[in-house]
């Protein structure tokens, strides 16, 4: 019985091709626009976090600002200072303080000259924990040596920066020449796959910073744990009476690696809610079409829905059959949401690891999202077809089959 109702509505859907098309497009739409968006913004998600894990669990993060003012701490140019390292260094439980100041430079090979970010890193003390515990490696040459005026560079500097670019090869960098060593292996990261990393004493000769940091990076003696290491870390720098601006509130945030995980989640979590809400405005524009279009074939259709109930159909036949023509409408709309979701999503992926790029995006698809985009878009249908389906089952087949 039910596949007979199947095959009524889409012949009624059929003789009616042109307007329901439309309708299918508003559906397409807001799919097309949730699965786009979702990917997209799991994608950046999964890239973000990939990049946390790689710090690991004995790893703290120190940087001026507070978590709550996240934009001027980022765009505001404030800096760790020299007393500020010093007191991070003084906190029990602290084995080594990472500092990556960072800036752009003119880099010259052979003949050409480009700009380029580098940023520094002290060979000599914190280079083996990047090794260590944050996976750098290279894929060519071998790893800098402290005091030898040499660097290393990012995996895409040979492919992207400078063609011919090749370990032993010497390069310019504001007037110094250094020596490449090594080449890295991919940090996950496209800003950081094209950037040079100089020894710390250079970077600060280079750029003429004698001090300052936007975040420094700790690693955690062994046995102690890492809550433990933040108080104390957080202490010194109380201590030291560091403020800035004559700000109450302390200049400086201290977060273990799981802290900054779980707060890029939740941010992420945020942004994928409001994609959500934002996305489902045009599924209720198109949901809003579904039922006028279902109204519209009630009107049409008056008759023929006499006749069926004079035949012996009952209100739920009728009903079934409404909700058929409503969800086929919904689905096919949500088929071609998803397919068009997922091109723009691989295109955007594909455009973000081109050349000049700088952030490397995956775009997250998953049999999930696709059963999400299909079984969201069928629902919106039959929801939406749902009152001009009981206004169908109620008209009397007497007042129907007079209709003209």
């Amino acid at each position: 019985m039910n596949f007979d109702f199947f095959k009524i509505a889409v012949q009624n859907l059929r003789s009616r091709s042109l307007r329901s098309w439309l309708t299918v497009l508003g559906i397409v739409i807001g799919i097309f626009l949730v699965i786009s968006l979702l990917s997209l913004s799991e994608g950046l998600k999964e890239s973000i976090m990939k990049e946390l894990r790689m710090m690991g669990g004995d790893m703290i993060m120190v940087f001026p600002g507070d978590t709550s003012d996240m934009m001027t701490t980022m765009i505001g140019g404030v800096e760790l200072k020299e007393r500020d390292i010093e007191s991070i260094r003084r906190a029990r439980g602290v084995d080594v303080i990472i500092e990556m100041p960072w800036q752009g430079a003119s880099v010259r090979h052979l003949q050409e000259t480009k700009m380029s970010l580098i940023y520094g890193v002290d060979f000599q003390e914190a280079l083996y924990v990047l090794h260590e515990d944050m996976g750098w490696d290279v894929r060519e040459g071998e790893l800098p040596r402290p005091g030898r005026r040499e660097v290393m560079v990012g995996s895409l500097v040979p492919q992207d920066v400078f063609p011919d670019l090749e370990v032993g090869d010497s390069i310019t960098i504001e007037g110094r020449e250094f020596t490449v060593s090594g080449v890295l292996r991919s940090l996950g990261n496209r800003e950081d796959d094209l950037a040079i990393p100089v020894d710390l004493p250079d970077f600060r000769d280079i750029t003429g910073k004698r001090e300052g940091t936007p975040v420094a990076l700790v690693r955690i003696k062994e046995g102690y744990q890492a809550n433990t290491v933040v108080e104390n870390i957080e202490r010194e720098l109380e201590d030291s009476m560091v403020r800035r601006r004559d700000e109450d509130s302390p200049s400086f945030s201290v977060m273990t690696s799981e802290t900054v995980t779980d707060m890029v989640e939740g941010i992420m979590g945020t942004l994928q809610i409001a994609v959500v809400a934002f996305a489902s405005i045009a599924i209720v524009v198109g949901g809003i079409g579904i039922m006028n279009t279902m109204y519209t074939s009630v009107k049409e259709r008056t008759k023929e829905i006499g006749i069926l109930k004079a035949v012996g159909a009952r209100r739920r036949h009728i009903t079934s059959i409404f909700l058929f023509e409503a969800g086929i409408i919904g689905f096919i709309g949500g088929v071609g949401g998803v397919a068009l979701g997922i091109i723009l999503a691989l295109l955007v992926e594909n455009f973000l690891s081109g050349p000049g790029a700088m952030v490397q995006l995956e775009a997250y698809i998953s049999i999930w999202l696709v059963v999400f985009g299909l079984a969201f878009s069928f629902i919106v249908g039959c929801l939406s077809g749902f009152l001009p389906a009981r206004q169908a089952a109620k008209l009397e087949p007497v007042e129907a089959l007079r209709y003209e």
